[in-house]
């Protein structure tokens, strides 16, 4: 099961998330994204984008799939409200392939909320948690 949260981070706001695989935690943390943004709930899976990326490890296989599905934002208006991840180790690091579910912005239905400007590397932690459940957090650029 996926869950996420955000948490209090001095100026800006820390997006966490959480998943019984390290790819449920991928999926909870592209959520936290996307609720800093508009009201997720409120997005329908009327479209869908394929995204591939790669990482020499996690956090920079974290940092290329929440870039680019800012970029799908950013140049098309799109907001996503669900997504399936599947993370494969290769030989060079990790390849991530995901399906981004969601519809283009409607200020009326999402409400947006904060303009994320982009990803960093800041507070970034992906970690397995003593229950056994993975985590995935960072402070994205507001």
């Amino acid at each position: 099961m996926r869950t996420w949260e955000h948490y209090e981070h001095t100026a800006d706001i820390g997006i966490r998330g959480y998943g019984d695989t390290l790819e449920e935690a991928f999926e909870a943390v592209a959520l936290a994204l996307f609720d800093v943004m508009v009201d997720v709930r409120k997005v329908e899976s009327k479209e869908v984008r394929e995204v591939e990326v790669e990482g020499e490890d996690l956090e920079a296989l974290l940092y290329s799939f929440l870039e680019e599905l800012l970029v799908l934002h950013d140049m098309e208006g799109l907001v996503f409200g669900d997504f399936r991840v599947k993370i494969e180790k290769t030989e060079n690091g990790y390849k991530l392939m995901a399906e981004a579910y969601g519809e283009l912005l409607d200020p009326e239905k999402h409400e947006p909320k904060e303009e994320v400007k982009a990803i960093t590397y800041h507070d970034m932690k992906i970690e397995r948690l003593p229950d056994g459940r993975w985590m995935a957090q960072l402070v994205p650029d507001i």
